[in-house]
């Protein structure tokens, strides 16, 4: 039985301190099922959680981790997937989540939202497929939650869809994004490294440009005959703010949407900001900085639904996982 194995983790202690140490088995809620994990992903918000705040006097320490790959080992009587124990399954989950200190990722055995996990495809290894469900959830609700994206499949053919920025696209989430956009019919200009050009190339992107050329926002506005006004800026730091701004429309109708993962603010006045959490998908309330965050349903059916196409996706080679640089545990 599950519960006679040991099992250890990685646990936020306080502030900038982690340990490994023995947890007890996680308990299996209803709508969520156990895994025994084989990888695990790195996430920013692994570190920057660990960075956040101190821990409450007395409080439970802190499951750190978000993606993992691993094998189904119990299911929840509420679990609507259809999942059989010995499935090879990849998720994401709230890891550093003082609402549930258990929910993270970083341990031998986990548990994770049933109708939120994916099966592997054949063709994935674990390692390949622990670091794509955190990017995948974050791009599905920057597209077609807040970026108001066709959803999938892209029923219009024959004309050449809108324009949106990626900005980032080699980055892990900036790589899904590409490719969802792509297959919801929009034309990708993105902006990375130029060793990284031929890399986004090959994930479908129409156009590409380096960051740090002094022309990029003109050449991209070029480009795009002034008529970008959707965004998604993966980096999301001031100065990528501003050169993603400068690249929208100077006529943006209906108003351009900067959709950014890190709460920066737009330099323009006529161009909104928008900052979500990934979190919203997860179908739970949490904390954030200390602050309440409802459970915000229609975040959590797109994602499932998303996810859900996904696995044909990733089974097709349709959509592919980021370069992985493996590492021991």
């Amino acid at each position: 039985m599950a519960s006679k194995q040991q099992n250890r983790g990685l646990v936020k202690k306080g502030k900038n301190n982690a340990a490994v140490v023995n947890l007890p088995y996680p308990k299996l809620r209803d709508d969520y099922i156990l895994v025994k994990t084989i990888a695990v992903a790195l996430n920013p918000a692994d570190w920057q959680d660990l960075e956040e705040q101190d821990l409450k006097p007395g409080s439970a320490p802190l499951l750190i981790g978000c993606d993992f790959s691993g094998i189904v080992e119990a299911i929840g009587a509420k679990v609507r997937k259809e999942l059989k124990i010995g499935d090879r399954v990849m998720g994401c989950v709230h890891g550093t989540n003082v609402n549930n200190p258990e929910d993270g990722a970083f341990a031998q055995h986990i548990t994770a939202k049933g109708d939120l996990t994916m099966l592997i495809p054949p063709n994935l290894t674990f390692t390949a497929a622990a670091t794509l469900p955190s990017g995948l959830a974050t791009a599905v609700l920057a597209l077609y939650r807040h970026l108001a994206l066709p959803m999938l499949p892209a029923t219009v053919a024959g004309s050449p869809g809108p324009w949106i920025l990626v900005y980032g696209g080699s980055s892990a989430s900036g790589s899904i994004a590409i490719q969802f956009a792509k297959l919801s019919g929009l034309r990708v200009v993105t902006t990375c490294s130029p060793r990284n050009f031929d890399f986004v190339r090959g994930l479908g992107a129409d156009a590409v440009f380096d960051y740090r050329d002094p022309d990029c926002t003109q050449q991209i506005r070029n480009l795009t005959s002034n008529t970008l006004t959707l965004v998604l800026d993966t980096i999301a730091t001031p100065s990528t703010a501003a050169i993603s701004t400068a690249a929208m429309s100077s006529t943006p109708r209906n108003g351009g949407i900067y959709c950014n993962l890190m709460g920066v603010s737009s330099p323009r006045d006529d161009v909104k900001a928008v900052f979500f959490l990934g979190y919203t998908g997860l179908g739970e309330p949490y904390t954030f900085s200390g602050e309440q965050w409802p459970v915000v349903p229609e975040d959590y059916e797109l994602v499932k639904k998303v996810l859900a196409l996904s696995e044909g996706l990733l089974r097709e080679g349709r959509v592919r996982p980021h370069p992985a640089a493996v590492r021991g545990g």
